[in-house]
């Protein structure tokens, strides 16, 4: 008997559909995401995403990926291992205050950045020729256009300027302070800068918009 007809045999016997076998919803995820880390460290991301950013990563061979959102660092850890797997590239991860990982510290191509994407100074990106930017900071509407404006000329074409967290809106985390969000930032953003374009190849890889970032793969062309 195959293996594969062994396994069918077993769920016909534990009465298990296995139509159904794969059983998940959004808000189960969105629970798993908090619970998500890298070599031990919190990172908050998607499953999903973290699959295209390795792609994305591979296939623009970043010098440079600036990270607006620090937290404990897993995130930044993840991209850092990424850029040295392949041979190329640095991390700068900015937040208000660091509370990162002793683990993030000690990584050679991280470089923390205190204060705020609002004082973070563009002269710390001179000498990079391809840099990618993501945003993963506050999720409020402003803000999130206020950081595209200053950080979307660094990213070189090719490249991606990523706005996560689009998918508040879905999960009803709309809080007023929100002022739309990041998804309503992204959809001005592409009516309004012809040099960025939706990477659907990216945004719709596992179904359309099924991504945490949904309208936020932005590729500069």
């Amino acid at each position: 008997m195959s293996l594969l007809k062994k396994v069918f045999n077993q769920f016909r016997s534990a009465n298990v559909n296995s139509d159904i076998v794969f059983q998940t919803n959004l808000k189960l995820i969105e629970k798993a995401h908090h619970q998500t880390s890298y070599r031990g460290v919190t990172m908050v991301k998607c499953p999903f995403d973290l699959v295209l950013y390795q792609m994305i990563i591979s296939e623009v061979c970043p010098d440079l990926i600036i990270e607006i959102g620090t937290k404990k660092g897993g995130s930044a850890l993840y991209f850092a291992d990424l850029l040295r797997n392949i041979g190329c590239g640095e991390v700068h991860t900015i937040d208000i205050e660091q509370a990162v990982d002793e683990k993030v510290l000690k990584a050679k191509n991280i470089t923390l950045f205190e204060g705020g994407w609002q004082n973070y100074l563009l002269e710390n990106c001179q000498g990079f020729k391809r840099i990618m930017v993501i945003d993963d900071g506050s999720h409020v509407y402003d803000e999130v256009l206020a950081a595209f404006e200053k950080f979307n000329k660094l990213v070189s074409v090719g490249s991606y300027y990523i706005i996560e967290d689009g998918i508040i809106d879905q999960l009803n985390i709309k809080k007023a302070w929100y002022n739309g969000g990041p998804l309503k930032a992204s959809l001005d953003i592409l009516d309004k800068e012809p040099s960025f374009v939706l990477d659907k190849k990216y945004n719709d890889f596992f179904g359309p918009n099924a991504t945490f970032n949904p309208l936020g793969y932005l590729k500069k062309v």
